[in-house]
């Protein structure tokens, strides 16, 4: 069972100054129902953490929406191998997907915009495995998107997603580290990674909405190029969104 957090602004001020390796011991030590969120860079690297700290412990969720590369798919099975542990993966309703496709097509992102397509590949998937656990671990940093996540904290009460009447912890164990210090830490332990960060891509979503980034735009720009650029967020982390 989970101890009680009496105020997670407190604890939060704790925790902003410590590892990202301490900050992830305290949330697998206070939370017994708690799953990492797994698709990108950042949290393979939370995976690697995570096991090196309590193997036992670690469980893994990633979303398939159904438009991903054929290289992230290669990725997640080979993350699955690397560390021997169970990734669940969450696909959509099926009924959903074919009403959408049905009336307006495979690429209708284009033409509107991709709320309505991620909340049906990804929003509602994600809903319904949050459903099931006390808390869970993202990869979020700071720097990935000055527009929406400039001020996340380490750990947060995840009032999007939580259960009517519950709480749901979220930890970012991450926030404070740059992309470098992600791709630093790969390397120096030999953490596996998507093989199209070595064609440009920096972030890495689903295939019709993800393309390289060119030297000197943010990694955020290679999503969702066609729309508003201070708004790349797809509504997994919603809260970071202020309406």
């Amino acid at each position: 069972m989970a101890e009680n957090l009496l105020s997670t602004v407190d604890i939060d001020q704790q925790l902003s100054t410590q590892t990202p390796q301490e900050i992830l011991a305290y949330a697998l030590k206070t939370f017994d129902n708690i799953v990492i969120s797994f698709s990108g860079a950042e949290d393979v690297v939370l995976v690697d953490m995570a096991y090196k700290i309590a193997p036992e412990k670690v469980q893994v969720f990633s979303l398939d929406t159904g438009r991903l590369h054929a290289e992230t798919y290669r990725f997640i099975e080979k993350v699955r191998k690397h560390y021997n542990i169970k990734i669940d993966v969450v696909f959509p309703d099926t009924a959903a997907v074919n009403k959408l496709v049905r009336e307006k097509g495979l690429f209708s992102f284009y033409e509107d915009d991709h709320k309505e397509c991620c909340s049906i590949r990804k929003i509602g998937p994600l809903r319904r495995k949050l459903l099931t656990v006390d808390a869970w671990i993202t990869g979020q940093r700071r720097d990935q998107s000055p527009g929406t996540r400039a001020a996340i904290p380490v750990i947060q009460d995840d009032k999007a997603f939580a259960r009517p009447g519950e709480s749901l912890t979220k930890f970012n164990p991450l926030a404070n580290w740059s992309s470098q210090q992600v791709w630093d830490y790969i390397r120096a332990n030999d953490v596996p990674y998507n093989e199209l960060h070595d064609s440009g891509f920096i972030s890495i979503g689903c295939e019709p909405c993800t393309r390289p980034t060119s030297p000197g735009q943010h990694e955020r720009e290679g999503r969702w190029w066609w729309e508003e650029a201070t708004l790349k967020e797809c509504g997994l982390h919603d809260v970071n969104i202020k309406t």
